[in-house]
């Protein structure tokens, strides 16, 4: 049973080597580097390989060539996605172009000076976002709230090869649940906290909800803080379009109670969704999600 164990893939050997076909050959061109990389995830990484081709296949109902092919293409776009993030954080933002949906939701947000929850997901690149503010700007600072400490290592080689630094602050999950008081601290200051609501791990907290037709376990902790806290709560995503164009969407989380992280979990699946369908070669969970693939 191929589960997420609360780290992710990818280390600082790849990233340098996205900076080094960048520097050297271009960003399109560094795309061409992706085949053969796609192609050894495809051939040799079978139990992702299975996990991506089971959504393709039982949940989006692709046939199973379709399904078999979306799983190379996946791996492919999912690369051109970290190359992407990595020339813009080594100062080529220029070479990207953007488009803003819904930014009128955060500056609204912001205005209220009660600070925000942003929720996303492990779709499209979201960590791109404080690039966009920067065109239109939007002078705030993101606190991320992850479970990854790898991701710290990471942060830090692309902190050294950024024309423009990161802005970015990182709150880890902790055991002794102190991460709750940073998170209070951050929006008694107008910051924003952003999560991402699709990840679950074993031994977690969780709460159940149905994505694509079938339940599936989700993070407890975003839904149970947003829902808690009396501040406004928007969705938010990155989205790659072609030639390197992203499309950023912001969507108010509506019509959810107070304390209810059961419906404010209900509005995310269906706005996380209609951004899957919208986007299906972008949702990078390459686990078994829906704890289902033994019985397929």
């Amino acid at each position: 049973m191929n589960k997420w164990k609360g780290k992710s893939k990818g280390n600082i050997a790849g990233y340098k080597i996205f900076v080094w076909c960048i520097r050297n050959i271009g960003i399109r061109s560094s795309y061409f580097v992706l085949y053969f990389v796609a192609a050894y995830y495809f051939l040799f990484l079978k139990k992702s390989s299975r996990s991506i081709r089971y959504y393709f296949h039982h949940r989006l109902h692709y046939s199973p060539f379709k399904a078999k092919w979306s799983v190379f293409k996946s791996y492919f776009t999912f690369g051109t996605v970290l190359i992407d993030k990595t020339a813009i954080s080594a100062g080529l933002r220029d070479k990207f172009t953007y488009e803003f949906d819904g930014i009128e939701n955060l500056r609204n947000l912001l205005a209220a000076k009660k600070g925000g929850i942003l929720i996303s997901a492990h779709i499209g690149n979201f960590e791109i976002a404080e690039h966009f503010f920067a065109d239109i700007d939007f002078d705030c600072q993101i606190n991320l709230v992850t479970t990854d400490q790898e991701v710290t290592a990471i942060k830090e080689y692309l902190d050294s090869v950024a024309v423009r630094k990161s802005n970015t602050k990182f709150i880890y999950v902790k055991d002794d649940m102190s991460h709750i008081f940073e998170i209070n601290d951050a929006l008694a200051r107008n910051e924003l906290i952003c999560f991402t609501g699709d990840r679950y791990f074993e031994g977690s907290k969780y709460l159940e909800g149905e994505l694509l037709g079938k339940s599936a376990r989700f993070p407890a902790g975003p839904f149970l803080i947003a829902s808690r806290l009396a501040v406004p709560v928007v969705y938010v995503y990155v989205m790659k379009e072609d030639n390197l164009h992203y499309h950023l969407y912001a969507r108010m989380a509506e019509n959810v109670k107070k304390r209810d992280a059961q419906g404010l979990l209900n509005s995310y699946t269906g706005n996380l969704e209609a951004m899957i369908r919208k986007y299906p070669l972008q949702w990078f969970n390459y686990f078994d999600f829906w704890d289902d693939i033994d019985q397929a």
